[in-house]
């Protein structure tokens, strides 16, 4: 079983900042491939970044602003999430999972979720 705690959330103007930590317990986190996703009100959860062993992937929207990365030491993944923009408003989800999959249902394990909410 994994814990994952998301935190780091909040409200930032357009062309801001944001970092992301997604604190996991009970089993390392380097064990599983982690996956960030996110879900606006009225939409479907959406794939936003996956980090597998050294491997990343990234959404088109997202791609060249968002960087994942993992603390193995910490047990903890973060999404760096620069230039934001308002349609990045959203809660922010982290999964755990065999696969570094843009499909949610292939993940294991689920944070809470952080809200993110961009202001122009």
């Amino acid at each position: 079983q994994v814990q994952l705690v998301e935190s780091g959330g909040g409200l930032v103007q357009a062309g801001g900042s944001l970092r992301l930590s997604c604190a996991a317990s009970g089993r390392t986190v380097s064990g599983y491939n982690m996956g960030w996703f996110r879900q606006a009100p009225g939409k479907e959860r959406e794939f936003v970044a996956a980090l597998s062993g050294g491997i990343t992937y990234y959404a088109d929207s997202v791609k060249g602003r968002f960087t994942v990365s993992r603390d193995n030491a910490k047990n903890t993944v973060y999404l760096q999430m620069n230039s934001l923009k308002p349609e990045d408003t959203a809660l922010y989800y982290c999964a755990a999972g065999p696969f570094a999959a843009v499909t949610s249902s292939l993940y294991y394990y689920w944070g809470q979720g952080t809200q993110v909410t961009v202001s122009s």
